[in-house]
């Protein structure tokens, strides 16, 4: 996956803007983001892809911020159809009532308080996990959270563009 010839970053390389974007769009809701990662076309290596997506991560506005965590359901409620929420939320999947039910009233809370979605990069973590990383961000002041949700940004997209460019045409 480091060189141009990966044919999943190849073919990324020579999709018609406006289908890049459109793939783009999947992995951060994001425009800005979007727009900062198709200027950069075409890359020569995924890790070039990552630099560049967390360059634009780390460039993005409230506003910006707020658009690409619009395009997150809230853990414990993957978008109905939505096979990425779906996968990425799996360890939510088996979770108890109880466990289901705590994460809805902490997600409320979450939200009322800072004003967004909890946003954690949740591929690979337990529902227990999620719980806890919520229980405690949940005291972190506005800023310290904001923080916190680039990181979270971050990784989820990396996750998700690594599956752009390594998935079969």
């Amino acid at each position: 996956m480091t060189s141009s010839s990966t044919p999943g970053l190849a073919r990324f390389n020579t999709l018609a803007d406006r289908e890049a974007a459109a793939a783009l769009h999947e992995v951060c809701a994001s425009a800005a983001w979007g727009r900062a990662i198709l200027s950069g076309r075409p890359y020569t290596t995924a890790e070039a892809l990552f630099h560049a997506s967390d360059t634009a991560t780390a460039a993005l506005d409230a506003q910006d911020l707020a658009e690409a965590m619009a395009g997150h359901p809230p853990i414990g409620r993957p978008k109905p159809g939505d096979p990425t929420s779906s996968r990425e939320q799996r360890g939510m999947a088996g979770a108890t009532e109880e466990l289901k039910t705590e994460m809805l009233e902490l997600n409320l809370a979450y939200q009322e308080r800072f004003g967004h979605v909890f946003l954690i990069c949740a591929t690979g973590a337990t529902g227990e996990q999620m719980r806890d990383a919520l229980k405690t961000r949940s005291g972190n002041s506005p800023e310290e959270e904001r923080g916190h949700v680039r990181t979270e940004l971050g990784k989820i997209n990396r996750i998700r563009l690594t599956r752009l460019v390594t998935e079969d045409a």
